[in-house]
């Protein structure tokens, strides 16, 4: 077997290799956010049983804005369509736009997070704390476990912007980025749940 073909079948098998720990690691997160979705199912389901026990305390119809809420819901969902165009730019090569969609797509999910944190502190401060009533145990503990998912999706976003400035598209890198793609979407579809089962059915 001439130096040319050993060579050849050395860096075949290295990349035949890459790909099967790509696919194993694509599975274990496809296993992460499974398991995930039966946590959230969990906290809907605790909200479905004790969130009209109000306690002779304020429901959702004192405490909630149907206009504040839809602004900070737009900004979720509107992050993620920056973040699918991201995904469109690596894919054509284009490293610049790229980075600037995943800036757009941090500040979006930033301006989320901080109108999240602005309600849970007027809350607070107008005695509607989680140990007000069960109603607010649930409320408190659903989306703020929504939250810290933000949070977590930030901090990653972050990390990855500093990974394409200094190696590029790698295929390791892209591999990352698909990931946090689904786990952004992933968390998109979960807050139009909460939107609709928390805020909107309170409201109506």
């Amino acid at each position: 077997m001439s130096t040319v073909t050993k060579t050849t079948n050395i860096a075949h098998d290295h990349d035949h290799g890459h790909h099967d720990q790509s696919e194993i690691k694509s599975f274990g997160f496809w296993v992460y956010l499974m398991t995930d979705l039966i946590l959230f199912s969990t906290f809907f389901a605790t909200f479905a049983v004790i969130g009209k026990n109000y306690a002779g305390g304020p429901g959702a119809k004192e405490l909630f804005e149907l206009p504040f809420l839809f602004i900070e819901t737009m900004l979720l969902l509107v992050s993620s369509v920056t973040f699918g165009f991201a995904m469109i730019a690596m894919k054509q090569g284009k490293k610049q736009q790229m980075l600037s969609l995943l800036v757009v797509t941090g500040l979006l999910g930033a301006g989320f997070l901080g109108m999240e944190l602005y309600e849970f502190v007027h809350m607070i401060g107008e005695g509607a704390g989680p140990d007000r009533s069960g109603f607010l145990s649930a409320f408190f503990t659903l989306v703020g476990f929504h939250g810290l998912h933000v949070t977590f999706g930030i901090v990653w976003l972050t990390v990855m912007f500093i990974q394409i400035v200094k190696m590029g598209f790698t295929t390791g890198v892209q591999s990352r980025l698909e990931r946090l793609s689904l786990f952004w979407h992933f968390l998109d579809i979960v807050w139009v749940g909460v939107f609709t089962f928390v805020y909107l059915f309170g409201l109506i």
